[in-house]
Parts: C-alpha cells; structure tokens; sequence
C-alpha cells in the first residue's frame, strides 16, 4: 500500500489486546498464569503485515502494546485481569499518541464479578487513547457484541468461513484469528489512509443463542449465512460486515446473536444489518447439530452396534476448548456402563479427565499396577456427577505434555482412560502418545466439533449431549441474567423489532 497519508507522516498503530473465551458455568478459575503473554518485537514478528518487510510497514508505524490470550476455561479471576489491563493501559499512555489501535478481543471473556468484560477493557483503552484514534476489533463470532462495546469501537469484524472450506474441514482457529486480525488490521489502515473517521456501525442485537456445535459454517444454513458479510461489503458505501453467533455458556444480558454493518452509507448500513439480522432470526430452527446428537446412553449404544471403526464420540458438555471444566467423569461411567464395553468385548478410548491426584497415584503405582482411583471433580461438586471410582490397570504414563502435564491410562475391561494433570482438549493423533485411537473401537473426547485430524481418522461420528459447563441443552444450565424472550429458552417467544440502531 503506497497511498500517501494526509498528514504527510506515518500513523502509529498500536496492537494489543485481550483473548478467552470463559465457560461461567464452570467452578475453574482463569489465572494470570494461564494467559500467554506477548510484547515487543514478538508480538510484531507473529504477523507477516507487521514485520519489516510487510506491506504495511512502509506506510504505517506498528507499536507493539501487549496482547494476552488464554485457553478456554472458567471465569478469568479479577485479579489477573485488572494486572493485564493495567499493563495495557499503562503501555498506551506511555508510548505516546496513536492514531489507531488494532484490537484483539474474543467477545466470550468473563471476570468473576464483572459484566461485559470486552466492554469494560474498551472503555478503559479509549480513554488512554483519547477520542481520535481510531480502535479497530478483531472478534471471534461466537462471542457477544453489546450496544456498550459496539458503542466504543470504531471498526470490528469477526471471522469469515474461508473461501476454501468445505462441510468436512474448516481450519483452524488460530488461523480464523489471524485472517481477522489481518482484515481488521488493513481496514483501519484504509480509513486512515483516505482521511476519514470513524463510519456508521448499524448495530443489532438477535435474540437466539445457540452453540457453536449447531451454528457451524460446516453446514447449511450457517454456512450460506456466515458467507453473506463477505458480499456486502462490496457493496459501494460498505466498510465491513460481522455476524456473531454470541455465547451460551455465560449468564449476561448480553449474551446474544448480533450483527454490526459499518459503512459511510448510514442509510445503505442499516439495511444490510437489517437485512443479515432478519435472516439470521428466520433460521433459527433450521441450525442444527454438526453431527447426530443423543444422550450419553444413546450414543454409546449406537457406537456399539455399528461397524464403523474407530467411531468418534464427543463428549460436548465437558469440553475444555469451549471453557470446560475437563474434570467430568460422567462419561467414563455411561462407558463402563455398558456391558459390551465392560466386559472387553468392544473397546473404548477415552481421554482426557483432568486430576491431578489420580495421575500421581498412577505414577507413583507404575505401569502395569492395579490402582484403585476416585477420579473427577478437580475443581468442585457437580451433583449428581460426582467423581468415579475407577478400579483399574495402570497400562500407560507420559511425563510434561506440552498442554497436558503428566498424562496417564487406565484401562477397565474394555475401556482405556486418559487422565491428565492439567486441562488439554484432544484434537490429534499424537495428542495420545503411545495410544494409538485407530486401535480401539470407540474413541470419546471432551470436545464439540472435533479437529479435522481427528475428523479424518473417524469412520463415523456422533455428539454426546452430557452434563457440564457447556452442556449443549441450555436448559439445563439454569441462566438467570440473560434477557427473556430468548431462543431456544423461549421456544414460542413472538417475532421480535430487529430495526438496527445507528452508533
């Protein structure tokens, strides 16, 4: 990009930002510890624009701030965030003026006792920055957009399915991520390169919440939805185009569908979003799983009578990708409570429940020991699924996984348990070591959609709908603080005004 800037000078833009998806159902506590943080001359290398010989760093200065991300999980404790909003506050006051902040969010992020997070860290940016600069968001689309964060931002957009995805494969987040980034990234260098401010944001909020396991741009009619903001902003007098799917497994007002149209057409914005809000409330019962879904029982039952090998279970409501506690051994109990899976007469691999106790106890046993473990429950009581009494053979231990910690199976008749010391979704082969998944029967994991390497290796597939912190049937979960109407709460809720509100 070679476009002069109309103040003669390079504009400074700074990149910093905050990113979790947090699970408020869940009795796991985000700490600092958890987040990786990233600064300096790091954060400038992690993206081909921003290096030295990017295209965008002739014509723009890039400062790099400070950018925190974390793996899904419980709410973030107040104290690790308030330490690195401080740092990035601090940092933007320090460096000087900027012109413009490229800023990374997920929109799901929950700080015990604190609402509208993502709002909250905008709000306090803003003020570092002062109202000139321009801030331009990077979201993910299954977090929320309030009217309070739409209302400090300048530009956001959410990821787009990729031209080149198909219903068997999408790629993967941090890809999604950095693609958004990019688009956010170039978006606001557009406008500060033409001269203009901040355009229209016509914001609305849908009232539907559903899961990402039934609102996947796999399939039709999400695919065909999510693709539709891609094509409106071609249109002349468009900026971008965002449609977020919000999250369910938090209890806020904001927890809701939203879309958001920028342009400096206001009148040309507000119809789009109108437009892309209506179909989106149009679907709603047309969203569906990504796979067959059933109860524990159900699925087990089918994965037995099937000849398909290995078939792929995921137990989707303990899942640690989507904020899960990870410590839910109810699944390991329906498992063993099948008689074929029980006596050895068909096999299962189930990975991963997170306690640490129990994988020191195997460790401290040694392969090929019987142990005698309680196993679940590592961060609190989740009646009626209390921990498991397994009883078993110690046939596998792995030392300071990457993600996982000390890693250890058990195997009981014809089930084989991964017990983990730190929560770790399983998303690849080499995610279980020396267990190999094609040589059992039946693989479960804590997960929803599984990665497409996993994906690959499935002859079949189904979704387990079990108890937990992001349990799939939202009745279940108890929400309080959503607002009502909502569907699928209110199944029979009236149609509601969709009218976008110009920001």
């Amino acid at each position: 990009m070679s476009t002069p800037f109309p103040t003669g000078r390079r504009p400074r833009i700074g990149i910093g930002g905050m990113s979790v998806r947090s699970a408020t159902f869940s009795p796991h506590r985000t700490t600092y510890d958890d987040f990786r943080v990233t600064r300096g001359a790091e954060l400038l290398a992690r993206d081909a624009w921003t290096r030295p010989d990017g295209d965008l760093s002739g014509p723009v200065e890039w400062v790099p701030l400070v950018h925190a991300v974390a793996v899904p999980g419980g709410p973030v404790e107040p104290e690790a965030y308030r330490r690195l909003k401080g740092e990035l506050v601090d940092r933007i006051r320090q460096i000087g003026p900027l012109d413009g902040l490229v800023h990374e969010l997920h929109g799901a992020m929950g700080v015990v006792g604190l609402e509208d997070a993502e709002a909250d860290l905008t709000e306090a940016v803003r003020e570092a920055l002062g109202p000139r600069a321009l801030i331009s968001a990077a979201m993910d689309p299954h977090g929320n957009v309030s009217r309070r964060l739409a209302t400090a931002l300048d530009l956001v957009t959410a990821h787009r399915p990729a031209a080149h995805s198909n219903a068997a494969h999408r790629p993967a987040a941090g890809q999604d991520a950095a693609r958004t980034r990019e688009r956010a990234a170039r978006k606001l260098v557009e406008r500060l390169a033409a001269g203009k401010g901040r355009p229209h944001l016509a914001w609305v909020q849908v009232p539907v919440l559903l899961p990402g396991e039934r609102t996947s741009p796999r399939l039709e009619p999400a695919r065909s939805l999510y693709g539709r903001p891609a094509s409106i902003e071609e249109l002349d007098g468009i900026v971008d185009a965002a449609v977020w799917a919000g999250w369910p497994w938090a209890d806020e007002p904001r927890c809701k569908a939203a879309v958001v149209v920028t342009g400096d057409d206001p009148a040309l914005a507000v119809e789009q979003a109108r437009s892309l809000a209506t179909e989106y409330w149009d679907l709603r019962h047309a969203f569906v799983f990504a796979a067959p879904a059933g109860d524990a029982d159900e699925c087990v039952e089918a994965a037995v009578a099937s000849p398909a090998r290995p078939f792929l279970i995921s137990d989707t409501g303990d899942n640690p990708a989507a904020g899960g506690a990870g410590d839910l051994p109810y699944m390991l109990g329906r498992l063993l409570a099948h008689e074929d899976l029980a006596a050895g007469r068909v096999t299962a691999l189930h990975a991963g429940i997170t306690d640490p106790a129990a994988v020191a106890e195997c460790f401290a046993a040694g392969v090929g020991a019987g142990v005698r473990l309680s196993v679940g429950g590592t961060y609190g009581p989740y009646e009626p699924y209390e921990p498991y009494e397994l009883s078993g053979e110690v046939v596998a231990l792995r030392e300071a996984d990457e993600v996982g910690g000390d890693v250890a199976a058990v195997r009981r008749g014809g089930v084989t348990a991964v017990l983990v010391s730190r929560r770790k979704p399983f998303r690849s082969r080499a995610d279980f070591g020396e267990l190999d998944p094609r040589g059992y029967d039946l693989v479960v994991v804590k997960a929803g959609c599984p990665a497409p390497e996993l994906s690959d290796l499935a002859a079949d597939w189904r979704l387990a709908l079990t108890p937990g912190a992001v349990d799939q049937n939202l009745r279940r979960l108890g929400h309080r603080r959503v607002e009502r109407p909502l569907f699928p709460l209110d199944p029979h809720m009236p149609a509601p005004d969709l009218t976008p509100e110009l920001l």
